[in-house]
């Protein structure tokens, strides 16, 4: 919300979502770590995907988009993975806190057709059918 960073990212030793399955003008909703309220939304700008990686590009794609990720020194050594998916967003809004619904199966980013989907009072049970590669 402080315009900090503009861009996230996901690694993992493999393909691991949302890797090829967020695509620019996809809504995206956002949660503080550690809360179970829905606060933000923003749009895809745009995706970069990357597969088998060295270590050397990892640090470079990093670097290219430290101005947008924003990463600590932490967090870089964190997502220094060979799969690297970094997701740029815009128009970014609070909005009225929803309440998260969490499932034992759920991961930290997930492929939903509707919000309401995992808000409290209209969840529907989560599988992973739109997720597989």
């Amino acid at each position: 919300m402080a315009g900090t960073k503009t861009m996230v990212v996901r690694g993992a030793a493999g393909r691991k979502i949302p890797h090829s399955r967020v695509f620019e003008g996809e809504q995206l909703y956002f949660m503080e770590k550690g809360s179970a309220e829905i606060t933000a939304t923003a749009v895809v700008k745009s995706v970069q995907n990357y597969v088998k990686l060295s270590d050397e590009e990892i640090v470079k794609i990093l670097s290219d988009n430290q101005n947008k990720l924003n990463l600590s020194e932490k967090q870089n050594e964190r997502w220094h993975k060979k799969c690297l998916c970094l997701v740029e967003f815009e128009n970014v809004e609070e909005i009225t806190p929803l309440v998260f619904e969490h499932q034992n199966n759920m991961d930290d980013w997930l492929i939903i057709e509707k919000i309401e989907d995992v808000v409290a009072g209209t969840s529907v049970p989560y599988n992973y059918e739109k997720s597989k590669f």
